[in-house]
């Protein structure tokens, strides 16, 4: 079990998740200019051949398992951070009652 506190660790998930959710964000934004990059490399043919050759690439499927494995990973970390959110809730409750019970 981690011994820091709860601020402290929240903090560290939230921060890895804002990197990991710009990186997907990156590659969901950057997935059109992927696609007309590499139909540009084709050359010379109709446009919607090119689009059919480059979704049957195994870049563009490449492309797209990144893209999925990094929102994953950033839905993972969100999810990370909604945990530690509900455990310091927990735990505020937990020392309320603790309080109310010592009174009595």
């Amino acid at each position: 079990m981690d011994n820091r506190p709860i601020s402290e660790i929240r903090a560290e998930v939230g921060y890895r998740w804002a990197k990991a959710h710009a990186a997907a964000s990156r590659l969901e934004e950057g997935k059109s200019a992927f696609l007309e990059k590499r139909k540009l490399v084709l050359g010379d043919i109709p446009n919607n051949r090119a689009e059919m050759l480059v979704k049957a690439s195994p870049e563009w499927s490449d492309y797209i398992k990144a893209m999925v494995d990094a929102k994953e990973l950033a839905n993972t970390l969100r999810i990370e951070m909604e945990y530690w959110d509900m455990k310091f809730s927990e735990w505020q409750s937990a020392a309320a009652d603790n309080r109310v019970t010592a009174r009595l």
